[in-house]
């Protein structure tokens, strides 16, 4: 850490400054430092002001490896992995669909959580990184046959039943005559685990988009029209399978625990009668993305569900756990970006373009979702010039950061950085305007580790005929 600075650089705090601590400054002005916990744990302003992740100075890795990067803190998954079992118990499982890969797999796995996955690529990943079957829980609103063929074969933990026509479908293929030859993972006579997804009719303050617990959605058994209750009776009555509980999920970027205690009320009221011996209430608890932003923690998000479900009249020994994706690796990530291009509008505004955008990290067009930016080459400094930083792509809406504050002395060649990038950044990425994306680095003691390879030019060709 620096031991002087000028009036207009505050050093970021150490690691493990505790979230409702750093955040408690609301009030800061738009101009100050980063918040400090909107970076990884072991995130470190070293003497010369460059900003070191996992030991390692970010602008050496990207003289390495080039940007865009995406670079994830090992440890700081590795911890929330940690925290999540440490409030839900066993049980507990990864959203796979906030950030998969192999690498990622394997340390969740080893941290002891499951992990949900919800197409047949997502299960094959899971499978290839070694994932056990029995630690995986298979998600989605349309399975199709071969989806839940393949689930059935491989023997996964939990198949979370989604819509009627899917009960038809399980019913076809676990069927003892009728069975297909491979799906011989189950075995002769054991029957697959099921829970039904229903709706508890909550609607959470988050974007419409990313609502998935209110009525008019295309998840789940509403519980209201009774719904719910049906697909009970025709699971309980499928000789193939065993229905073992109930599942719900409300929504992503939830902020306020009160919308959790509300939907676990609901779903403990609904859950009771059936004493079945398990409840998952899905995931969704959000993370702070700018400066002043709080968020929940996954203790306290457990506590007041647990508190919920026991005044509805849950049967204690319910195991009750729960599905948090972008809670483990957002914050976790940093993506790097060089700037290319600075174009001054005088009266109007000031773009900053990158050599990314909306084709890596394409909430801030679905969502309308903020992030801060900052200089990794003067971490701790003040951010007194606001800009708009914008993408490569050909598209007006390219925006990563609308009102980005920034160093003054911001200039073509630096490298630009956004924090809280670790969830449906890489995961959403897409081609657009046929630009391959970014290589994805672990860091740890000093140490970088490439987990998926920048793709090529030659990559995007591969598939033409």
């Amino acid at each position: 850490m620096p031991t002087t600075r000028s009036d207009h650089e505050a050093p970021i705090p150490g690691p493990g400054t505790e979230l409702r601590a750093s955040a408690s400054a609301d009030a800061a002005p738009p101009d100050a430092p980063l918040a400090r916990h909107l970076l990884p744990d072991t995130a470190d302003v070293a003497s010369d002001g460059h900003l070191h992740v996992g030991g390692v100075d970010l602008l050496d890795l990207v003289e390495q490896l080039g940007t865009p990067l995406f670079v994830y803190d090992e440890a700081h998954v590795r911890r929330r992995c940690r925290e999540a079992v440490a409030a839900w118990g066993d049980g507990v499982a990864y959203a796979t669909k906030a950030f998969l890969c192999k690498a990622v797999a394997r340390l969740v796995h080893e941290e002891g959580m499951c992990l949900d996955v919800s197409t047949l690529g997502e299960l094959r990943v899971a499978l290839a990184a070694g994932v056990p079957p029995s630690r995986l829980v298979l998600h989605g609103n349309n399975k199709s046959e071969e989806e839940l063929a393949a689930a059935l074969d491989a023997g996964v933990g939990r198949i979370v039943v989604d819509s009627f026509d899917e009960i038809g479908r399980l019913g076809k293929l676990t069927d003892a005559p009728a069975r297909p030859a491979n799906l011989g993972a189950m075995g002769p006579t054991q029957r697959p685990k099921v829970l039904v997804r229903v709706t508890p009719g909550v609607e959470v303050h988050t974007h419409e988009f990313v609502r998935t617990g209110q009525e008019d959605t295309k998840f789940g058994f509403s519980i209201a029209s009774g719904a719910a209750s049906k697909a009970v009776a025709a699971l309980e009555l499928l000789p193939g399978v065993e229905l073992v509980g109930v599942h719900a999920h409300i929504g992503s970027q939830v902020l306020d625990v009160g919308h959790f205690e509300e939907a676990a009320r609901v779903l403990g009221e609904f859950a009771a009668p059936l004493q079945l011996p398990e409840l998952v209430v899905g995931g969704g608890l959000g993370v702070a993305y700018l400066n002043g932003e709080v968020a929940p923690t996954q203790q306290e998000w457990a506590d007041a569900t647990r508190h919920a479900c026991a005044s509805a009249g849950m049967d204690p020994e319910t195991r009750i756990t729960a599905e948090p994706g972008r809670s483990i690796v957002a914050s976790a990530a940093i993506t790097l970006y060089r700037v290319g291009t600075i174009k001054d509008l005088p009266g109007i505004r000031t773009y900053v373009a990158v050599d990314g955008g909306m084709s890596d990290n394409p909430r801030p067009v679905l969502y309308g979702s903020g992030y801060e930016a900052f200089l990794p080459r003067k971490a701790a400094a003040a951010r007194t010039k606001v800009v708009r930083v914008v993408g490569k792509h050909c598209e007006t809406g390219d925006v990563l950061v609308d009102e980005a504050h920034v160093p003054a002395d911001l200039a073509v060649g630096d490298v630009l950085a956004t924090p809280v990038t670790g969830a449906y950044g890489y995961s959403m990425a897409s081609n657009y305007n046929k630009v391959p994306r970014p290589p994805v680095v672990f860091v740890r003691d000093g140490s970088a580790t490439v987990v998926v390879r920048r793709e090529t030019v030659e990559d995007l060709l591969r598939l033409e005929c």
